[in-house]
């Protein structure tokens, strides 16, 4: 039987005292209530460490775990019933996981009331979209008005191998020893790897203010539940606020190996970057990884530039087996993006001057209909294609490790893209080569693939 404690704690930080309201919402198991959303989140970080990247298994071996809020006189209680023994030492549990579990209360809670049920904020239109996720930014405090820029965005995937992460942790090393704070998608793999190295370098440094900023959303959260080195964890609402996060507080951005989820953040980058109002936008961008993963790179370059051009190409660079190379080419990007933002009077906290699309931020449910009538065609501006090469690859990684895309899955097969020849040879490559290196599940587990493509 699976260990589990119950016990009742009380939030860790700057959590505000809720009202009656919002402490029924919480409690409400209705469609229309926030107690499911709560659940699941909350399993994701208690269940930190395990090694699992299916998030129906999750919610599957803690079935009957459960959370209620109390709210008391003097303050908010969190009820656990049936929760992993793996987030308590003797019977308490461990900071870092209580911080974190108090993120989550935090933003699902200032989502469902601040943002999405406000009229000051027209979630229909590209301005009052950026101005959400820059609240939920602000109101989670990872904006930092007077600080130089030195956020170091570090995207790659869960499902490496262990020289694939411990080229990440010493490139994450070198970033640190020049003073670099990283944010990651932040659970395993190469989005740990980073923020160990950098915590270490720090520690070298005597940086005691060393940032680990982690960026999650509810549906990839059990899958890639927030590795302990993060200090700074944020829920954002949806997938595409969650890319949109990223990019308004990257000063740069490092890609190291990884699946699908990784090429779709790749192509979410570019395509905004390829869109004509952002050409002369700075924003400094390396593929990496070790020697062995030299085959990877060639791969998704390859990719790149058939399907978005060679203009795409010169978003980026490719260093291969060299951390410092790749800090020292991040430190001269990000010392190019300050004297960019000094000379047009741009926030370093909030990148405003990038215009991103809605195809860009509009949530899309990848749902079997949806999949198929992607507009793959090569025959539109660069910017769009990307958008739905985006919206396909995201697809594939709710049918890999999302509750809702595994069971769809089960109950209609595999999902259907449709699209011109040439792009389907490509991208079938990319594909089969991914599943070959055991980059769509974790190594050891077997992978049935959740979409088929049709010419």
């Amino acid at each position: 039987m699976t260990e589990t404690v119950s016990t009742i704690v009380a939030p860790e930080g700057s959590l505000e005292v809720l009202s009656q309201h919002e402490v029924e919402r919480l409690r409400d198991t209705s469609g229309s209530g926030l107690h499911d959303l709560l659940r699941r989140c909350a399993l994701a970080v208690l269940n930190c460490g395990t090694p699992t990247d299916d998030s129906r298994e999750v919610l599957e071996t803690y079935h009957d775990f459960e959370i209620e809020v109390i709210q008391e006189d003097r303050g908010l209680r969190l009820k656990l019933d049936n929760a992993p023994a793996g987030a308590f030492v003797d019977g308490r549990m461990i900071r870092g996981i209580r911080e974190h579990l108090s993120a989550v209360l935090r933003d699902i809670v200032y989502v469902a009331n601040e943002i999405q049920n406000n009229d000051r904020f027209d979630l229909n239109n590209s301005e009052g979209i950026t101005n959400a996720v820059f609240h939920i930014l602000r109101n989670a405090g990872v904006l930092k008005a007077g600080a130089s820029p030195n956020m170091v965005v570090c995207w790659g995937g869960h499902s490496i191998s262990r020289h694939e992460y411990d080229y990440s942790k010493s490139v994450g090393y070198q970033l640190g020893l020049r003073h670099k704070d990283i944010c990651t998608g932040c659970g395993p793999g190469a989005m740990k790897g980073p923020m160990k190295g950098a915590h270490v370098a720090h520690a070298k440094q005597r940086e005691k203010e060393g940032r680990y900023l982690g960026i999650s959303e509810p549906g990839i959260i059990a899958a890639e539940a927030p590795n302990p080195i993060v200090n700074e964890l944020v829920i954002m609402p949806d997938i595409e606020k969650r890319l949109e996060a990223f990019l308004r507080l990257a000063h740069g951005i490092i890609v190291f190996p990884g699946g699908v989820g990784t090429t779709e953040e790749i192509l979410y980058l570019l395509g905004v970057l390829l869109h004509p109002d952002n050409a002369d936008i700075p924003l400094p961008m390396v593929l990496t990884g070790p020697a062995s993963s030299a085959d990877y790179f060639r791969q998704v370059d390859a990719f790149i530039r058939y399907t978005l051009g060679e203009k795409a190409a010169e978003r980026y660079q490719i260093i291969i087996d060299d951390p410092e190379a790749v800090a020292l080419a991040m430190c001269h990007g990000i010392d190019r993006l300050t004297l960019f933002r000094r000379d047009n009077d741009d926030a370093f906290y909030f990148n405003w001057r990038l215009n991103v699309p809605l195809a860009f931020q509009h949530p899309f449910l990848p749902t079997h209909e949806a999949m198929a009538a992607l507009n793959l065609d090569t025959n539109q501006p660069v910017h769009e294609l990307a958008a739905n090469l985006r919206r396909a690859f995201s697809g594939i990684v709710a049918g890999n490790v999302k509750e809702h895309g595994i069971r769809a899955i089960e109950q209609h097969g595999p999902y259907k893209l449709h699209a011109p020849n040439a792009l389907m040879t490509h991208l079938d490559e990319l594909l089969k080569a991914f599943v070959e290196q055991q980059r769509m599940k974790l190594p050891g587990s077997h992978y049935e693939p959740c979409y088929e493509l049709v010419g």
